[in-house]
C-alpha cells in the first residue's frame, strides 16, 4: 500500500477520535452542561447528521479543488471546531461545533475515500479502505479509551484539547505525503456532477447503502451508550469503560483488517459467516452485561463483527457506485453517517424504559435484524441483478 495511504490514516485516527469519543464521556459533558445524558447523547447523533449532508455537499464543491488542498482545509476546520467546544459552557454551542467539525470530517473523508481508491489497483479498493479504515479503529483502540482516560483525571474538555493538537501532525502529513496534483479528482477528467449524482438511482448502490447504514446504526447506538452499561449494569469502575472501549476497538481492527482482505473477492462470503453472530451477539450482551467477565469478551467480539460486515458493505458502496469517481467516497460516507446518526437517537429512546441502560443493546439487536432480513431479499433478487455477492469492478449502468 502506497505511504500517502497510511498519512491519510493518520488524519482519520483524529477525526475517529473525536466521533468515538463521546461514547466514554457523556456522563461528565452532561453533569458539566446541566444536561440529560440522553440530551448529551444528541451529540453524536448531530455530529452524525452533518456528516450525512456534508458529504456529499463537500465533495461536490471540493471537485474544483486538488485533493491536497481540500484535505488540508477540512483538517484546518475541525480544528478550529474543537477549539471552540472546548472553551465553550454553552450546550447548544456545543451541538453547534459538533455540527461544524462532523462538515469538516464528513469532506475529509470523502475525499480521502476517492483518493484512496485512486492510489491503488482497481481490485484492491477493499484492502485501500481496510488502511485507511484502520484509522478510526486505531482511534478506538488508542484515541477514544485515551480520551476517555484523559476526561477521567481531568475532565471532557480536556479531551476536545487533545484532539485538536491531533489534528496538527495530520494537517503536516497532508501537505508532505499527499501529490499536489488534481488527478482524477478534477471535474474536467471524470463525469459531469449529474451523472455522478445519477447514480443514486441504482438499485445496488442504494442496497448496499441501506445494509451499511443498518449495521453502522447498530454499531453506534451501543457504543455510544456503552459507559453506563459498564458502569450501571456491571457495576464497575468508570476506569473500566475505558478498558471496554480498548477492547471494542481491538476487536474492530481485527475486524477490518481480516475483512480488507476477503471484501473484494468474498463480500457475501464475509456477510453470511459474521451477520448471524452479530445479530445474536447484541442481545446475549443486554442479558449477560452484569457479567463482567462476558460483557468484556462480547464487547471484543461484536466490535470485531461490526466491522468486518460494516467495512465489507461499504466497501462495496465504493464498487457499486464506481461510475461516480468524484463522489463514490462521499455516497459510502453518507451509508455509514446515516447509521450513525439514526441509532443513538433510536438507542436514547429506550433509556427510561424497563430495559434501563441496556435499551441500547437490544436496539442494535433489531437493527442487524433488519440488515439481515433485508440482505436476504436482496439474495432472493438475483434476477433483478441486485446482487450483495457478486463482485462490481466496472461502471454500473
Amino acid at each position: 500500500m502506497p505511504l500517502p495511504l497510511y498519512l491519510l490514516a493518520v488524519a482519520v485516527f483524529a477525526m475517529g477520535t473525536s466521533e468515538f469519543m463521546l461514547a466514554g464521556l457523556l456522563p461528565d459533558i452532561a453533569a458539566g452542561l446541566d444536561v440529560s445524558v440522553g440530551t448529551a447523547g444528541t451529540l453524536t447523533s448531530a455530529f452524525a447528521v452533518g456528516m450525512v449532508v456534508g458529504a456529499p455537499l463537500m465533495a461536490a464543491l471540493a471537485r474544483n479543488l486538488p485533493a491536497r488542498a481540500s484535505l488540508l482545509g477540512c483538517v484546518l476546520v475541525f480544528l478550529a471546531a474543537h477549539v471552540a467546544g472546548a472553551v465553550t459552557s454553552s450546550f447548544p454551542l456545543l451541538f453547534t461545533t459538533r455540527v461544524v467539525a462532523a462538515l469538516a470530517n464528513a469532506g475529509f473523508l470523502a475525499v480521502a475515500l476517492t483518493t484512496a481508491a485512486t492510489l491503488v489497483p482497481p481490485d484492491r479498493k477493499g484492502r485501500a479502505l481496510a488502511v485507511l479504515l484502520s484509522g478510526t479503529t486505531v482511534a478506538t483502540i488508542a484515541g477514544v479509551p485515551g480520551g476517555s482516560l484523559l476526561g477521567t483525571l481531568l475532565d471532557w474538555r480536556a479531551t476536545f484539547w487533545a484532539v485538536a493538537a491531533l489534528c496538527l501532525p495530520a494537517a503536516v502529513g497532508i501537505l508532505t505525503g499527499v501529490p499536489a496534483r488534481p488527478g482524477p479528482r478534477n471535474p474536467a477528467a471524470g463525469p459531469p456532477l449529474r451523472r455522478e449524482l445519477a447514480q443514486l438511482k441504482n438499485a445496488r448502490l442504494l442496497v448496499v447503502m441501506l445494509l451499511g447504514a443498518l449495521v453502522n446504526a447498530a454499531t453506534f447506538a451501543s457504543l455510544t451508550f456503552l459507559a453506563p452499561v459498564v458502569t450501571d449494569i456491571a457495576g464497575l469502575g468508570e476506569l473500566w469503560v475505558t478498558v471496554a472501549l480498548v477492547l471494542f476497538g481491538a476487536g474492530s481492527l481485527t475486524g477490518v483488517t481480516v475483512a480488507g482482505r476477503l471484501s473484494d473477492r468474498r463480500p457475501g462470503a464475509v456477510v453470511a459467516a459474521c451477520g448471524p453472530p452479530l445479530l445474536l451477539g447484541w442481545p446475549a450482551l443486554a442479558v449477560l452485561a452484569d457479567r463482567p467477565t462476558a460483557l468484556l469478551l462480547l464487547v471484543f467480539t461484536q466490535g470485531a463483527l461490526s466491522f468486518a460486515v460494516g467495512s465489507t458493505l461499504i466497501t462495496r458502496v465504493l464498487y457499486a457506485a464506481s461510475g461516480a469517481p468524484t463522489m463514490a467516497g462521499s455516497y459510502a460516507t453518507a451509508a455509514l453517517n446515516t447509521g450513525a446518526a439514526t441509532g443513538p437517537v433510536l438507542a436514547a429512546t429506550t433509556l427510561h424504559t424497563p430495559a434501563g441502560a441496556a435499551g441500547p443493546l437490544w436496539v442494535s439487536g433489531a437493527l442487524v435484524a433488519g440488515a439481515l432480513v433485508a440482505g436476504a431479499l436482496v439474495a432472493g433478487a438475483l434476477v433483478a441483478g441486485v446482487s450483495l455477492g457478486n463482485p462490481v469492478s466496472r461502471p454500473t449502468p
